[in-house]
């Protein structure tokens, strides 16, 4: 790029109201609002002709919707009326992903951050505000520094941005060499200075926020324990995808070919990664898009649409597989193999405890009257058969072998408090009684850390390993009116029934907001990850797997 093409350029940009504004950028320069990016890392295609916008992309994403996000909100509450003594520790910390910007100046100034201050955002006005409801943007992310990624002073929000550099020098991490002309553009256009950076395309970057350890408070606000609230990376790290495949692979995929990542006159880059951060939560983008007159969410209807669209496809064909590895008659009993196979590199499912899968197996004879089913989902979004969704009390145990309509395979993360209670609050959680989610290829239970160790009955289980587990049935049935259709299909919900309920205790606005949020949409709050069917005879063989 030569020099009056730069001047140029520049005019072009300075014309256009592209020239970077103070406005734009929160207290002391540090960070500067996704649309300030967007002007030139908008209108993107693919060489395939898929539009791979980066802005368009995140703010679509839970990224972009961080603060907003109405589960989130409820939960904060919920934890804020169960240790009414600690709510500026909790604020402060559940601000550290969640609002990093703002939290990041407070804690700057040597100030706690704060939340609900910031509500509603659509009311927020001061610099302050706006980068509090602005979630998880660009320049938090790619001014994350390589210090100590991977190492646990990391986790929990623990990344470093450097304080120091004023607005003009700031480096802005990526993973391209950047050409001098381009970066006087850049630097005019956003007053960031590119500089390439591998870590931003490494596990550890995303391990910062998706490592995130919580504290039990006694009923003084004092510390009684420690969970390991969520740890895909943990898991991702003791699987066999450590080292050969990282967290952008999957969730922020690279596009085929050679495209431009800027708007204008945009370098031919190859691997380029859609910031679309693809993930599990396929609800979210459907409550904002349901409820977008109260949520004000940062994308378009149609945005909304796609991100839960794909996330959706995304789980439903790289998240699982369903086998029938067995089937058969003996006698008056019908004899079931189920196998499931993680295809993840992490749990499945991984991260916030709300989020559970579980096997639903249905049997119809040759007239295709049902004879048994187990793990029906229920218009209100429970578990047919799930203790915990009857009884907030008690959980389903893992089995071995399912013989009872009443029994049903839920691959979960349970969590109890001190007095051993089962609990969905975080910060009266100081242990996992059960976690059989499934466990991804590579693991190895024996040698597992504590913080990722399978709990309660899998660990007992000789059929779950790493990378599967395998669920016996044996159903009761009248040979006389085989053939038998067996259906057998891995569910998953993003936030389960209990999750939701147990906020309609809690008489607080946002609490309420959410559960009837979840109960408007309840019926589709879980997607099917995969299935088998088969039909079985006498002959103690499967037919027609599918």
């Amino acid at each position: 790029m030569n020099a009056r093409t730069i001047v140029v350029l520049l005019a072009l940009i300075a014309a256009a109201g592209g020239s970077a504004a103070q406005s734009d950028f929160g207290p002391g320069g540090l960070f500067a609002l996704a649309e300030r990016c967007m002007a030139c890392h908008n209108g993107l295609v693919a060489p395939d002709g898929l539009d791979v916008s980066i802005g368009g992309n995140w703010r679509a994403s839970m990224m972009a919707h961080s603060s907003r996000d109405p589960y989130w909100q409820a939960a904060v509450r919920r934890e804020t009326i169960d240790h009414p003594s600690a709510v500026a520790v909790i604020e402060d910390e559940c601000a550290v992903c969640h609002m990093p910007m703002s939290r990041f100046l407070a804690a700057g100034d040597g100030r706690r951050g704060e939340i609900f201050a910031h509500l509603p955002l659509a009311a927020a006005r001061s610099p302050t505000a706006r980068l509090a409801g602005a979630g998880v943007s660009c320049t938090v992310c790619h001014q994350v520094r390589a210090d100590g990624l991977g190492e646990p002073d990391s986790f929990t929000g623990g990344f470093v941005i450097d304080r120091a550099t004023p607005l003009g020098g700031r480096d802005i991490f990526g993973p391209f060499d950047v050409d001098e002309g381009r970066t006087a553009v850049m630097r005019s256009a956003s007053r960031f200075e590119p500089a390439r950076a591998d870590h931003v395309q490494s596990s550890e970057l995303c391990a910062t926020c998706h490592t995130l350890y919580t504290h039990a408070l006694g009923p003084d606000g004092e510390v009684v324990g420690e969970l390991p609230e969520q740890v895909p990376y943990l898991e991702w790290r003791h699987s066999d995808f450590s080292g050969r495949r990282s967290c952008q692979s999957c969730h922020m995929p690279e596009v085929a070919g050679e495209m431009a990542i800027t708007g204008v006159l945009g370098q031919p880059r190859a691997a380029f990664s859609r910031h679309v951060f693809r993930g599990g939560n396929f609800l979210m983008p459907r409550i904002f898009n349901r409820f977008a007159d109260e949520l004000e969410p940062r994308a378009l209807p149609e945005e909304l649409d796609t991100a839960s669209r794909r996330t959706a496809e995304h789980l439903q064909t790289s998240s699982a597989e369903v086998r029938i590895a067995a089937a058969g008659l003996a006698g008056d009993r019908l004899e079931l193999s189920v196998e499931l196979v993680n295809l993840a590199g992490h749990k499945l499912p991984t991260a916030y405890p709300s989020r559970r899968a579980w096997l639903h197996l249905e049997v119809a004879d040759r007239d295709g009257r049902p004879v048994f089913s187990s793990g029906a989902l229920r218009p209100d979004g429970a578990v047919a058969g799930n203790d915990n969704d009857a009884d907030p009390r008690r959980f389903e145990p893992h089995h071995e072998v399912i013989s009872k309509p009443e029994e049903v395979q839920v691959y979960e993360a349970v969590m109890v408090d001190p007095d051993g209670r089962v609990t969905t609050g975080l910060l009266s959680a100081v242990r996992f009684v059960k976690d059989n989610r499934l466990l991804p290829s590579g693991f190895d239970p024996a040698t597992a850390d504590p913080d990722i160790a399978v709990q309660g009955g899998a660990a007992a289980d000789p059929d779950f390993s790493g990378g599967s587990d395998r669920v016996r049935y044996r159903v009761e049935v009248d040979p006389g009116v085989a053939p038998f259709r067996v259906t057998a299909k891995l569910w998953y919900q993003p936030v389960g029934f209990r999750w939701a309920r147990n906020l309609a205790d809690y008489d607080a606005d946002e609490p309420r907001r959410f559960v009837r949020m979840f109960d408007a949409l309840s019926a589709s709050s879980a997607v099917v990850l995969a299935g088998a069917e088969a039909t079985v005879t006498a002959n103690p063989s499967v037919e027609g797997q599918e």
